[in-house]
């Protein structure tokens, strides 16, 4: 894999990104005429950036949900979650969703991935009651990686009102991380939506977020064939393959339902 481009894609001013996404979620809230923002914190790196921009530029209007599963979810997970909004105080509630996945695994016929992509679903209906309930702007936590190629469950982690860190690479997250004052081991920390047991990103996919960035980095945003691309960051074209193809075949994840 390429160094180079991976050093391309991930020297940024974090500083500047850091200040206009701040000033993105202040001019949301204003736009809106909400009261402020929620979002659900898992203890990732994915939200816990999101954390930290809210508690850099609207602390007080910010309400995070912990939301995890008693049944699958780590309790270091959850632990670091509550560590999080702790350190900056952030008003949070933390609720186990088990007894809700449990009454509806109880009435569905099984089906181990189905119920998985159900645990996100159930949060996403979770945020969006507090969200109604106390008129806030729901935040998503989805970033540019998973984003592109379909990483999340549609109407589930990857419902929101606006998403902070969409336009960056996963591997530019943990670069704002670290500019932010997150800590190595929640940047380190390997990737997981807890939809199942032992449940991890990067093995599910097949492949490293490194390796995946550079991929869409040279499709994506420097329109390179499949190829060049290939060539360019010296790996196999099979791999360059199918990121392209689960590119290609959740883009219905990305875009509004289609009218007939």
């Amino acid at each position: 894999m390429s160094q180079d481009i991976l050093k391309e894609i991930i020297s940024q001013d974090y500083k500047s990104i850091a200040c206009r996404i701040q000033e993105g979620l202040e001019q949301r809230i204003s736009d809106t005429n909400s009261k402020g923002v929620i979002f659900g914190l898992s203890g990732g790196i994915d939200s816990a950036v999101i954390a930290y921009l809210c508690h850099n530029a609207i602390k007080e209007k910010t309400l995070a949900l912990i939301m995890p599963d008693s049944k699958i979810s780590p309790e270091s997970e959850t632990s670091d979650a509550i560590k999080i909004v702790d350190e900056l105080g952030l008003d949070y509630k933390l609720l186990d969703i088990n007894s809700i996945h449990k009454e509806f695994s109880m009435i569905l016929e099984p089906n181990d991935r189905a119920l998985g992509n159900l645990r996100a679903r159930i949060r996403m209906n979770v945020l969006y009651y507090y969200a109604n309930l106390k008129n806030l702007v729901a935040l998503g936590s989805s970033d540019k990686s998973e984003f592109k190629i379909g990483y999340f469950t549609k109407f589930g982690d990857g419902a929101a009102d606006v998403l902070p860190i969409v336009s960056l690479y996963k591997t530019q997250v943990r670069e704002l991380a670290r500019h932010l004052g997150i800590n190595e081991s929640i940047i380190t920390k390997k990737s997981s939506p807890h939809l199942w047991p032992n449940h991890e990103a990067e093995h599910e996919i097949g492949l490293e977020y490194e390796q995946i960035d550079v991929i869409l980095y040279c499709i994506l945003d420097k329109k390179l064939s499949l190829e060049d691309t290939a060539n360019k960051i010296h790996m196999d074209i099979e791999v360059v393959k199918k990121i392209s193809e689960m590119y290609q075949k959740s883009e219905h994840k990305r875009v509004n339902p289609k009218a007939l």
